[in-house]
């Protein structure tokens, strides 16, 4: 566990530092609140948090097991959002959870599992009182646009590596763990793609929903977290797109190689059927051929076969099967 910051702002200006367990009474002025930021938070931390900003029993519990689907639950004039963090690691994408309680005067939010903390969001708010005054409900705003935001690295980095295997496919067949790595990525965007659609849900529930500790003027800001997250679906939705074509380019390749391999090797058995049937014909040791006793018949049958042999060749050749 660890209390990442925890501090009291009076109109966008950061006061003094809080501890958990600390009641803090705040003005009736949404400009007034307390932010809070745990990362892995124990069962007694979230029980003093509980007591002190009257948290809900069945929040808390999603807060301490952190293995929730993005959502917003409403309990009684606070809100209750969940978010999933994302980042590529290797070929794989892993996880993380962020749940944020949010009343008029507080704002908690609980990491698990995510190394992208919120201290680089706190000092840009801070030098932005204006914004930062605004109150919890753009608070909300800004840390989900901050989560939705490190989906982009993690998108960029696999479309980089689609566009390599779009290249190489391309100019060469695929080998097998190049095939593997496709349908691994296939595999992780489509994960990736059931944690975006709920949290489109959730930015279409703040921008369109009348809720508790959300201003009417604020849900433009969640219109705009849900616009980010609609394009990074596009993105998605296109990258896999792109890695069934790399696929599909890849054996198609595969099937014209087969087809060419197939084609040069019956036009080299119809030209060698013929040395074949007429060594055939002569080595059945009949008593009547006549064109045995004749004296150039030898030298006659050899030119017979390389002509025809020339001519099948050439035919082949015009065909484009050698």
């Amino acid at each position: 566990m660890a209390v990442v910051a925890a501090y009291l702002y009076r109109d966008g200006v950061r006061v003094r530092s809080v501890s958990i367990d600390e009641k803090i009474d705040c003005a009736e002025n949404k400009s007034e609140f307390v932010w809070i930021g745990i990362a892995d938070p124990t069962a007694d931390e979230m029980k003093s948090l509980q007591e002190c900003y009257d948290l809900h029993p069945l929040a808390v519990e999603d807060a301490i097991k952190a293995n929730q689907l993005p959502k917003v639950e409403v309990y009684g004039d606070q809100l209750f959002v969940v978010a999933r963090t994302a980042r590529l690691h290797g070929e794989a994408i892993e996880y993380g959870e962020t749940e944020i309680f949010v009343g008029h005067s507080h704002i908690i939010t609980t990491r698990h599992g995510s190394e992208r903390a919120h201290t680089a969001l706190r000092e840009q708010l801070e030098k932005a009182p204006k914004l930062l005054m605004q109150g919890t409900d753009y608070l909300l705003h800004a840390v989900l646009d901050y989560i939705v935001d490190g989906y982009g690295p993690l998108v960029d980095d696999i479309e980089e590596d689609v566009l390599e295997m779009e290249s190489e496919a391309s100019a060469t067949f695929l080998q097998r763990d190049q095939v593997n790595h496709i349908f691994t990525l296939r595999r992780e965007l489509s994960r990736l793609q059931r944690i975006l659609d709920p949290m489109g849900e959730v930015a279409l529930k703040l921008a369109r929903q009348d809720l508790p500790c959300i201003e009417p003027d604020a849900r433009a800001y969640f219109r705009d977290v849900q616009d980010h997250i609609r394009r990074v679906q596009v993105r998605v939705d296109g990258l896999r797109d792109a890695l069934n074509s790399v696929f599909q380019l890849s054996t198609l390749i595969e099937q014209q190689r087969v087809g060419t391999i197939t084609r040069q090797l019956a036009a080299w058995a119809a030209i060698l059927a013929v040395p074949t049937a007429i060594a055939g014909i002569y080595g059945m040791n009949f008593e009547n051929m006549p064109e045995l006793r004749m004296k150039y018949a030898y030298f006659v049958v050899l030119a017979l076969i390389v002509a025809i042999c020339v001519w099948l060749y050439g035919r082949f050749r015009r065909m484009g099967w050698l």
